[in-house]
């Protein structure tokens, strides 16, 4: 079974900084993309930025400039530095994780969601 699990939100002011963290840990046999998605309340969810296992990036046009995706393929954890927060960043913040696992003799890919953590840029 896999898992990922994200730390680091919080409360901020506006023009304050955050970073998240996630981490993936399980039966993990290969750790593909990993990324960033967000829901304010009463919205979709939506992408925030996204990072491939060989770090390209990829970013919503809200976050560019603000916000960095990286991530440590020798701990299976992404982290997201938040930068320049505006109240409209105010969400709870998903991870997402593409996994290779192993089933006896086959390989299987499965998209992974963390529970959230809740991000709010308030004065």
């Amino acid at each position: 079974q896999v898992q990922v699990l994200e730390s680091g939100g919080g409360l901020v002011q506006p023009g304050g900084a955050l970073r998240l963290s996630c981490a993936a840990s399980g039966s993990i046999f290969a750790l593909k993309a990993m990324g960033w998605y967000r829901q304010a309340p009463g919205k979709q969810r939506e992408l925030v930025a996204t990072i491939t296992e060989g770090g390209d990036t990829n970013y919503a046009d809200s976050v560019k400039g603000r916000f960095t995706v990286s991530r440590d393929n020798t701990k299976n954890t992404v982290y997201l530095q938040m930068n320049s927060l505006k109240a409209e960043d105010t969400a709870l913040y998903f991870c997402n994780a593409d996994v290779t696992i192993v089933e006896g003799p086959f390989y299987r890919l499965l998209e992974v969601w963390g529970q959230g953590t809740l991000v709010t840029v308030s004065s």
